[in-house]
């Protein structure tokens, strides 16, 4: 029967132990080898699958090495070579304008507080987040994508609808040690059995603890609707 635990910090605590015994080497799936490679690459993620972006990345990173290189761009070429890219027209505008920004204001690198990186066009706290723990090793937050937003109402973590307070909500009951980590195991899960629209209830780990499953309840937490 799915129920979650008493406390939201109970449920935290065991939805965390059930997911890293599942996937026990989640990790990042962007692939990347410096910081500014990292930045471009969420920058394009949004709204787009990693594998997508992957592929892309795989020539864009020979062809562009440097800020420099960015920022010297050609609007319209650097969108043709990001074009299989969702809203490729607004994120060649966005990278360009970043590059610029780091190469006028941070020395050429990709600066490394919170503050700074929001200011970066392009660049929310979601992206800022995932920079600042992957390419600086500074965890002060949880990265908020649409897996997290998804799966943390429907396992009853929140039940807040924006990011922003989401993260306020999961920073509160998820131990510090588990941030980081917290948000790759949401996506691995989230890919592979608690999908947007047919999540696989009856094979699921977290099944026993979830208020949404479709085994014991009527109403998809995430979205609020009876399940179909």
């Amino acid at each position: 029967m799915g129920t979650r635990r008493e406390t939201r910090e109970a449920q935290a605590r065991e939805v965390i132990d059930r997911l890293e015994e599942e996937y026990p080497d989640s990790t990042i799936s962007l692939r990347y080898s410096n910081r500014l490679e990292l930045l471009i690459a969420v920058v394009l993620s949004a709204q787009c699958t990693d594998e997508r972006v992957n592929t892309v990345c795989a020539d864009l990173f020979e062809k562009y090495e440097t800020a420099e290189d960015y920022a010297a761009a050609d609007q319209e070429e650097l969108a043709e070579d990001i074009s299989s890219i969702t809203y490729y027209n607004n994120k060649a505008k966005y990278i360009r304008s970043a590059a610029r920004d780091i190469i006028e204001k941070h020395d050429g690198e990709v600066p490394d507080t919170m503050d700074e990186l929001t200011e970066l066009a392009g660049v929310g706290r979601k992206t800022a987040n995932v920079v600042l723990q992957h390419g600086h090793d500074v965890v002060e937050g949880i990265v908020v994508d649409t897996h997290v937003q998804r799966l943390s109402r429907r396992l009853g973590l929140t039940e807040e609808t924006s990011p922003k307070r989401i993260e306020a909500d999961l920073t509160g009951i998820v131990p510090q040690a588990k941030w980081q980590e917290f948000t790759h195991l949401f996506i691995d899960h989230g890919r592979a059995t608690c999908t947007a629209r047919n999540p696989d209830c009856g094979d699921c780990v977290l099944e026993g603890v979830c208020p949404s499953s479709k085994a014991d309840h009527d109403v998809d937490l995430a979205s609020g609707e009876s399940w179909e």
